[in-house]
């Protein structure tokens, strides 16, 4: 059976990551979340106590880094200079600076090197915010999912209550607005959606429909 590449591109809380990670456990394929990685360096940035706005620094600070996506007992885990930092770079402070970061040109082509490098046999899910239009444009099934505002805000007060942070809701919609600017209107790999993406709206859906809806379509093409 052939390998197919998935990328599932859309904004913030949008359920990429869930869906991207069930879809890959159902096909056996590797779960690449290309937001993980960028979070990682976010996430050394401001340890290190960095300027996230000095482009340079932050480029060097990548230079001397290793980022790792790493498959342990089903769940793909995130390592930074060897060390597990799956739950701290989904903090706060690391979700309101990864934007600024990731914008930056040559952290990008860096990044991409290594998505590339992963992906590059297929069999692998993809998911971030330029997958299907800069990272792998050869994917096979591309999928741009989205999702109304006060959805998307909801899943992100739940997600972080689960982790024990309570934030009010509209100070929530207001930073998804303010991320969804900033990653639409950066000069490097705005968010959009690839010509031949399928439009996925999750509003109204559930997890497991989001997950059998793109495994049907990726099953449609691996069978043909």
């Amino acid at each position: 059976m052939k390998k197919i590449i998935i990328a599932i591109d859309g904004p913030a809380a949008a359920g990429k990551s869930t869906t991207a990670k069930l879809v890959a456990e159902k096909l056996n394929y590797l779960h690449i979340d290309t937001g993980a990685m960028y979070r990682a360096l976010t996430y050394k940035i401001l340890r290190e106590g960095i300027d996230p706005e000095n482009e340079t620094a932050v480029i060097e600070a990548l230079k001397n880094s290793k980022v790792d996506l790493i498959k342990e007992e089903n769940r793909i885990k995130v390592f930074l200079d060897n060390k597990d930092v799956s739950e701290n770079i989904r903090s706060i402070d690391v979700t309101n600076a990864v934007s600024a970061i990731s914008s930056y040109k040559k952290v990008r082509e860096m990044m991409v090197d290594i998505q590339r490098r992963i992906s590059k046999e297929g069999g692998v899910v993809l998911e971030g915010r330029d997958i299907g239009t800069v990272v792998v444009p050869n994917a096979e099934l591309k999928i741009f999912m989205i999702a109304g505002i006060e959805t998307r805000a909801k899943r992100r007060q739940k997600e972080l209550s689960e982790k024990g942070l309570f934030i009010d809701y509209n100070k929530i919609v207001n930073e998804i607005i303010e991320r969804d600017n900033k990653d639409s209107k950066r000069k490097e790999s705005p968010l959009r959606k690839a010509d031949d993406a399928i439009v996925l709206d999750t509003s109204n859906l559930s997890i497991e429909q989001q997950v059998n809806f793109i495994v049907k379509k990726a099953l449609e093409i691996i069978e043909n």
